[in-house]
């Protein structure tokens, strides 16, 4: 992915410009230059920036890493004086020193670009779906729904800050099996309300959940199920069930800070006749064929390892059908990118979802998949047991209930979603710099507090003063405005990678630079200019904290 560190584009730009023109006066025989990568080194010793493009250029330029670095650095030629020294290390390694001066600007920056600060047109427009949760409205939320849907929606924000044109949907898992078992249980359920001896199967929906809606049913119904088939007993309670359940799924979504711009239905597939269209449509191109009184799908021509039944024997469609013809919507809707957040046990069900999308005409890079792992839930370091099959499970609400939204949006993404979480309900619940999300938040509460004594006393602090901020010399203010400047490549990187933990990553290191510098130097001094100075540094953390927080879906605040 390209910089857009402005830094780091000075820098690749200087290297380009020397190697040209060392190739122009014959001291390089090659102008075949490779891409100029630039890295920031872990030792402050070792410079702000550095290359290896002298050890990737040596070999077709016929000389040894460190005479081509030597060469680069005789072209070098730096007017903007933002470099103070560059120097040879290693066997060819290049290092940077930026004159700390250069820094400054970007404090300018932030405070001019305020809340857009780290945006980018990186998506032009691009129409872009993200289908995240999509739990089947059989039983509330788990924990594990609630890490998926702060990956999805964090995801959506931060693609619709960089240019995209991003819409939020949840796919209704309401035809199949699974909602006929949820029907059952609860008619099962039903009846025993009325006294009938009837043994609850283990493979039935568990939770009290289920009891409490047959409750309901029974309120509202009577004994009137009673005198109905089996089959359309079963059927209602489904529905009814169903409803109950998304209606919950929606306002717990709601609590915690998710809003769907679509919610999608699998019945309304059936409904309008598209599963049949797609399945006919296959059948024309021999892409679905028939064999031993099934539909099977030729998955294997299009890079799975088998092929796959769509229509079973007995008439029934599978759910890759339904799933085939619900990317097919997609993408009829003209969507140029679909991004699906699954749970990381559907993993070998990509390969299969791809081909059918190349079969479908559109190409497989425009059909992504990210896949969450578990969240493992502690509480004083202790694991919480949870049962799915017993019914007896911590649910998304009783997380949030208990630690608040911002705790669990923040800690779910402090780590790669391909990554187990832990997840500790005391920790979460703590003040202190040991709680990820405390430990950020309370920069910008810090900051909000430190304006304010600065206004009591009538001062202002979001005007560019060049004669105050030159004064800002520490090693930890330059630090500050090193990490300021990352920002806009974190939130691309985030974008362009699907890693929402990026930006995490990235406010817990900006918080500890703020710590360690709040820590050892005073805003408010005697010295109204170095003050001015110092306030304007601060705001500027404090809005680029607002900006990350923000894309994260947590909020920002002004008092803790």
């Amino acid at each position: 992915m390209k910089s857009i560190y402005p830094m780091k584009q000075k820098i690749q730009q200087l290297i380009h410009n020397a190697a040209a023109e060392a190739y122009r006066q014959g001291d390089i025989p090659s102008s075949d230059f490779p891409e100029i990568v630039i890295d920031e080194p872990k030792l402050d010793t070792h410079g702000d920036f550095s290359t290896n493009i002298a050890l990737v250029m040596a070999s077709v330029q016929k000389r040894p890493p460190r005479k081509v670095a030597e060469i680069i650095l005789k072209y070098l030629d730096d007017r903007g004086g933002d470099i103070a020294k560059a120097e040879i290390a290693g066997p060819g390694f290049i290092n940077f020193f930026v004159n700390p001066a250069s820094w400054l600007p970007v404090l300018k920056v932030v405070h001019t670009e305020d809340t857009r600060f780290g945006a980018a047109n990186i998506g032009g427009g691009e129409r872009v779906q993200v289908e995240f949760v999509s739990a089947n409205p059989t039983g509330p939320l788990h924990v594990g729904h609630g890490r998926g849907a702060a990956v999805g929606d964090s995801m959506a924000n931060i693609l619709s800050f960089c240019g995209y044109d991003v819409q939020r949907e949840y796919y209704i898992n309401d035809s199949g099996r699974q909602i006929r078992t949820l029907g059952r249980s609860v008619f099962l359920r039903y009846q025993q309300l009325f006294g009938e001896n009837i043994a609850f199967p283990h493979d039935c929906y568990q939770g009290d959940y289920i009891v409490d809606i047959a409750k309901e049913i029974k309120k509202l119904k009577k004994n009137t199920l009673l005198e109905q088939s089996d089959d359309q007993a079963t059927t209602y309670c489904a529905r009814y069930a169903a409803d109950i359940i998304l209606a919950d799924i929606k306002k717990d979504l709601t609590a915690f800070g998710v809003t769907h711009d679509n919610w999608f239905s699998e019945q309304s597939l059936f409904d309008s006749g598209h599963v049949d269209r797609v399945i006919n449509e296959f059948k024309e191109k021999h892409i679905i064929y028939q064999k031993d009184d099934a539909l099977w799908f030729n998955t294997s021509l299009y890079g799975d390892e088998k092929d796959r039944v769509v229509v079973r024997n007995n008439g029934l469609t599978t759910y890759f059908a339904s799933d085939i013809a619900y990317h097919h919507d997609k993408f009829e809707r003209g969507f140029e990118q679909v991004i699906d957040v699954w749970g990381a046990d559907h993993h070998g069900y990509i390969p299969r979802m791809a081909a059918s999308i190349e079969a479908s005409g559109y190409h497989r890079d425009q059909f992504k998949v990210i896949l969450v792992q578990l969240v493992n839930l502690l509480r004083g370091g202790l694991p919480v047991t949870m049962s799915t099959r017993s019914g007896e499970f911590v649910t998304l609400k009783d997380v949030v209930d208990e630690v608040g939204r911002d705790a669990a949006r923040f800690i779910f993404l402090t780590r790669h979603y391909e990554s187990p979480l832990d997840f500790d309900l005391e920790l979460a619940r703590q003040k202190t710099n040991e709680n990820p999300v405390y430990y950020v938040q309370y920069v910008h509460a810090r900051i909000a507090s430190i304006v304010r004594k600065d206004r009591e006393k009538g001062g202002s602090s979001e005007q560019w003063d060049a004669d105050a901020v030159v004064r800002l010399t520490e090693p930890e203010e330059i630090q500050i405005m090193k990490a300021l400047a990352r920002y806009p490549e974190a939130v691309a990187g985030s974008a362009a990678y699907l890693e929402p933990h990026r930006i995490t990553f990235y406010l817990m290191n900006l918080a500890s630079c703020f710590h360690a510098y709040y820590n050892k130097h005073r805003v408010l001094t005697d010295d109204p200019i170095l003050s001015r100075a110092r306030l304007y540094l601060v705001l500027a953390v404090q809005k680029v904290i607002r900006n990350g927080l923000t894309l994260l879906g947590v909020s920002a605040p002004e008092q803790m």
